[in-house]
């Protein structure tokens, strides 16, 4: 198999060209487009213009990502990505929770694509596509989204609407911070991802959200799937894997304060000497050093980043990167295996820290705090942390936000950084939706 590409004159906006493929499936009757927009594989946007991701058993969920054909891209831009399987790994998949509810949304979802558009740092967009070897390449598939995207046409917005964003008990929230912190101080962890489940009626196309908030919010995870089984649109600043050749990255964030104005704020240098966030920061990236460690070479993982202080919608993080070399024939599947899920979102230990999540929380996690991303035979693999994410499904729009919890968190300030993470999402939902496509 090869990649082959065309290079595009356009540099269109990834919200510009998402709509116009949502109105090409739409016209044709053909699955909707999935997209990845921010910092993707070195790339600001990757969208496959129509992608059918169906459910898959869960016992196949971590394999989907390995099963890739060897392609030879000698011919194609050294970035290129050409296609590969998109989908989402739920925090299902490892929840030992026991609930009364069955879950909504499937626990995994992949698609594969063999045609993208890509648009690269420059802003230049490509029509790129893995070809079988001995078949010719689709010049005419080429040609049509060529001109979509250099000459195409704004559709008109679609409208939707949103109820307001329901949230739950504060009190209940706090309380299971203080459970938490107990359970800190008897020994049992020393770290936990508490989190709740916030909730409004939606109405209208999850796509037209996802364009509207990838617009508004420039997060760098950026993710969007859709199936008959609902929709999600992810606005995570968070890396959770990236797999180039034998290297493998996570940056996982922890620590967070409100960030006011997109200059110069004092809370940025706050957060930089604070006491917990750095507990909490520097715990998970031990939990992650351990993750990577289970199938990297002995001794290949570093951390070549520690505390930086990074900016995201409405607040800023401490990010750090832990990096490692996987041994040949070490696949996807088996690093998956090894550091799914995210330890941001879990605790440490994390097996334990599961387990007292699923005690303390009302309602389960489903796609939330798992990852969504792409797989690429071209480009290896990348998957975000699925936070600061919409879950759509039957009418209803949820939303999961949490924090970490350490021996010394005080339960209304973590009660607090959730609705502060919640906040940018919430004035999305509020902001009326403009009555004509940016042009």
């Amino acid at each position: 198999m090869r990649v082959v590409a065309w290079p595009l004159v356009s540099d269109t906006a990834p919200e510009r060209v998402f709509r116009r493929l949502v109105e090409r499936s739409r016209t044709r009757g053909l699955a909707p487009p999935a997209a990845l927009a921010g910092d993707w594989f070195g790339s600001r946007a990757v969208i496959a213009p129509t992608l059918s991701a169906e459910p898959v058993e869960d016992a196949e969920a971590f394999s989907f990502p390995a099963r890739q054909p060897s392609v030879a891209v000698s011919s194609a831009p050294a970035d290129a990505i050409g296609g590969g399987w998109f989908g989402y790994l739920g925090y299902g998949l490892t929840d030992p929770g026991a609930w009364d509810t069955p879950r909504r949304l499937p626990n995994a979802v992949w698609g594969w694509a063999d045609h993208v558009l890509r648009q690269d740092r420059r802003g230049r967009w490509w029509f790129e596509a893995l070809v079988p070897d001995g078949q010719p390449a689709p010049e005419r598939l080429a040609a049509e989204l060529v001109a979509l995207v250099d000459r195409g046409e704004d559709p008109a917005p679609r409208p939707w609407t949103a109820g307001h964003l329901g949230r739950p008990s504060a009190e209940r929230h706090m309380d299971a911070v203080r459970a938490c912190v107990a359970a800190i101080g008897e020994g049992e962890i020393f770290q936990a991802n508490v989190c709740s489940e916030f909730s409004a009626e939606f109405d209208g196309d999850p796509a037209e959200l996802f364009a509207t908030g990838l617009a508004r919010l420039r997060p760098t995870r950026s993710a969007y799937l859709a199936g008959g089984w609902g929709a999600v649109a992810s606005f995570s600043p968070e890396l959770f894997l990236s797999r180039r050749g034998t290297i493998t990255r996570s940056s996982p964030i922890k620590g967070t304060l409100p960030r006011r104005t997109p200059e110069h704020n004092v809370n940025a240098q706050l957060l930089r000497q604070s006491t917990k966030d750095i507990a909490e920061n520097v715990m998970i990236v031990d939990l992650v050093r351990n993750d990577l460690g289970r199938v990297c070479a002995t001794g290949s993982v570093t951390v070549p980043e520690l505390l930086a202080v990074r900016p995201a919608p409405g607040v800023w993080h401490l990010v750090s990167t832990v990096e490692g070399h996987l041994p040949v024939g070490v696949d996807d599947g088996e690093l998956l295996a090894a550091a799914f899920p995210p330890g941001s979102v879990t605790g440490a230990p994390k097996l334990r820290a599961l387990e007292i999540v699923a005690e303390l929380e009302a309602t389960p996690r489903e796609i939330y705090c798992g990852a969504i991303g792409l797989a690429s035979p071209a480009a290896g693999m990348e998957l975000n942390v699925v936070i600061r994410t919409l879950e759509f499904h039957d009418g209803v729009l949820r939303l999961g936000v949490g924090g970490g919890i350490t021996a010394d968190s005080d339960p209304a300030a973590e009660w607090q950084e959730c609705l502060t993470k919640a906040a940018p999402i919430e004035a999305l939902l509020s902001t009326p939706l403009p009555t004509t496509a940016a042009r």
